[in-house]
């Protein structure tokens, strides 16, 4: 536990050596400020930038710690961050808290005399050499150090900051896959509904050309050089923004994760490879209609299209709507296909931005309000006897506790297996409860495990399968045990059993990792005060803040995204109604200067014409 100077809220920390000889060979730390502290100095200590920014805390802060049972003072001597530490989540929170949570250096001589642990361990990392079984290895370091505790060495993709940037690099892995197709395949379609136009509304200078001998490739070239100039500038702005959009999402990912630098590579094949296949995207347009319209054909005027009533005569839309608008009506009703697919493209782009609000909702929903409703968390800094549960409940400001227990195993079914928590509830469970896929709440029975519906999309089970369990604590033995009930759990995999049977699978008397609470709003300060004085208390994780931590992050990546996604839809909008009836090609005049016309004599041949019409507007 931490008590930070002008901040009510308990904190914790996790503490971890450095050698006295220097940096650490593996999981260095990049020092951002400061220095290393000094060997056997218990005062000293270096803490993650994210905390120290979050407090204001510079070179020369000090802040206090309950180390071993005792309260001391320390003295910040630098700021770091560690790749081990790129994603920190404290003990019972789900969401990363700078505020309260803090990864804390201190000289190995120093800590181990804190803990009267001189010349003792309590983790070890190690590095593979080229071509060695990390299944080996793991299985060599379980055998060696399984009387000393170790409990089950494990890959670094089962590291929590390791899982999770993965996680996100699949992601924009998958979206990079996916969206350049979308919006190629939008480009093209908009691309030749425009020239579709052209063509149309130059028919009969296409007709003219082709009679003066002007061959089929020299007038696809024409029309090319209108495609070209919008695919240029079309490049253009697509690289700057996509530049632009680029280096916002990589400082994105940058201030997440807590990296000291990452960098925005301005590849030049990304931005050729880019550029290809949006002039490739363009260039599958309408230019067939050019090389298939007969001169004879093309000179004369297109056949009218068959117009057929969509309502009875008797009803006269123009009465109600305006001219335009009934302009709009008719072409949507000409062409049902194209405004359906563009109508369509607009909502899919417009869906996937929004849609990601009410999933966020529905899932704080389900997580914050149906499962966990408890108002904070206290972790134990060791397994404590359950009658703890009623000492926590007698602090000021607590309305009522629950048990927690929590043990790690080893899941395996087949030839798949995952290292994952198992955790205890009371059958009667009101505060921390269990969800069913359906939303309803889910009683366990007295044997069996419940596990969450990813955990068993991994694994391959369902309710009726049987898997088979390391236990990684206490008495260390295999189990099989039969899968009651699948659950839905938003937030990692795990197992969920009622706790007098996880009592008698560990074979171990009553005992709780944590105590989950409901509290008393007027009175949280004197349970703050309460609890930051508790030796035993490892870490509080408050279910208000968690919920705050999760809307502020998600609000940042939906209001990113959202703005991207209705700016694209916009643009999709905009070049839709360019194409629409009205649209007169600036192209017209470049066909007659083809025939070797001048300005003038196209003038004079246009107003000869007109002057055999009717008047009109």
């Amino acid at each position: 536990m931490l008590d930070i100077p002008g901040f009510s809220e308990p904190a914790s920390g996790q503490f971890v050596s450095l050698p006295d000889n220097g940096e650490p060979y593996l999981n260095r730390l990049y020092i951002r400020s400061g220095r290393l502290p000094e060997a056997g100095r218990t005062d000293e200590v270096l803490v993650n930038e994210p905390f120290a920014r979050a407090h204001g805390f510079a070179e020369g802060a000090r802040f206090s710690a309950i180390l071993n049972g005792k309260k001391r003072e320390l003295v910040i001597v630098g700021t770091a961050l560690s790749p081990e530490f790129v994603y920190t989540v404290g003990p019972g929170d789900l969401m990363p808290d700078d505020r309260c949570y803090a990864i804390v250096w201190m000289s190995e001589k120093a800590l181990a005399g804190v803990y009267d642990l001189d010349g003792a361990f309590s983790a070890v990392s190690v590095k593979l050499q080229p071509g060695a079984s990390e299944h080996e290895v793991s299985a060599r370091l379980d055998a060696l150090l399984d009387p000393y505790g170790g409990q089950a060495a494990h890959g670094r993709k089962d590291q929590t900051p390791h899982a999770w940037l993965d996680h996100e690099l699949d992601m924009l892995n998958n979206m990079s896959r996916t969206l350049p197709p979308i919006f190629l395949l939008v480009a093209a379609f908009l691309v030749n509904l425009t020239l579709t136009r052209l063509v149309a509304l130059e028919r009969e200078q296409i007709g003219l050309l082709k009679a003066l001998g002007y061959s089929d490739g020299s007038i696809v070239l024409h029309y090319s050089k209108f495609v070209a100039v919008n695919v240029v500038i079309g490049i253009t702005l697509g690289g700057v923004a996509g530049t632009w959009l680029g280096l916002r999402v990589t400082g994105l990912f940058g201030d997440f994760f807590h990296f000291p630098f990452l960098v925005f590579a301005k590849a030049p094949d990304l931005y050729v490879t880019a550029g290809a296949l949006s002039a490739g995207a363009a260039a599958i347009g309408a230019l067939r209609e050019v090389v298939k319209l007969p001169p004879a054909v093309a000179m004369q005027p297109s056949a009218p299209p068959v117009y057929r009533l969509l309502l009875p005569a008797s009803i006269q839309l123009d009465q109600f709507v305006s001219q335009p608008t009934l302009m709009m009506i008719r072409n949507i009703a000409r062409h049902p296909v194209r405004a359906a697919f563009t109508t369509l493209g607009m909502a899919a782009i417009l869906v996937v931005s929004l849609f990601t609000r009410d999933t966020m909702e529905q899932l704080i929903d389900v997580t914050y309000f149906l499962a966990d409703r408890q108002d904070a968390t206290i972790g134990f800094s060791e397994k404590r006897i359950e009658n703890v549960v009623e000492q926590v409940s007698r602090l000021p400001g607590v309305l009522a506790g629950e048990p927690f227990r929590e043990v790690p195993v080893r899941i395996r079914h087949g030839n798949v297996e995952r290292r994952i928590t198992i955790s205890g509830r009371p059958a009667d469970a009101d505060l921390r409860r269990i969800i069913d896929a359906d939303l309803r709440p889910v009683v366990l029975p007295e044997t069996g495990l419940a596990i969450s519906s990813m955990l068993g999309h991994i694994l391959g089970v369902g309710a009726g399968d049987t898997v088979e369990l390391d236990l990684l604590e206490g008495a260390r033995r295999t189990v099989t045990m039969p899968i009651v009930a699948t659950v839905e759990d938003y937030f990692g995999i795990r197992g969920i059993m009622d706790i007098e049977a996880l009592r008698k699978l560990m074979r171990e008397a009553p005992v709780v990792n944590s105590v989950n609470l409901s509290l008393d709003e007027n009175r949280k300060e004197d349970f703050y005060s309460a609890v930051k004085s508790m030796p035993s208390v490892g870490g509080v994780a408050l279910q208000r803040v968690s919920l705050a931590n999760f809307r502020k992050t998600v609000a940042l990546l939906i209001t990113r995204m959202a703005s991207i996604y209705t700016g694209l839809a916009a643009v999709t909008r905009s070049e839709w109604s360019t194409t629409t009836p009205g649209f007169r090609s600036p192209s017209a005049p470049v066909s007659w200067r083809a025939l070797g016309c001048s300005a003038s004599r196209a003038a004079k041949c246009c107003a000869s014409c007109c002057s055999s019409l009717p008047s009109s507007p």
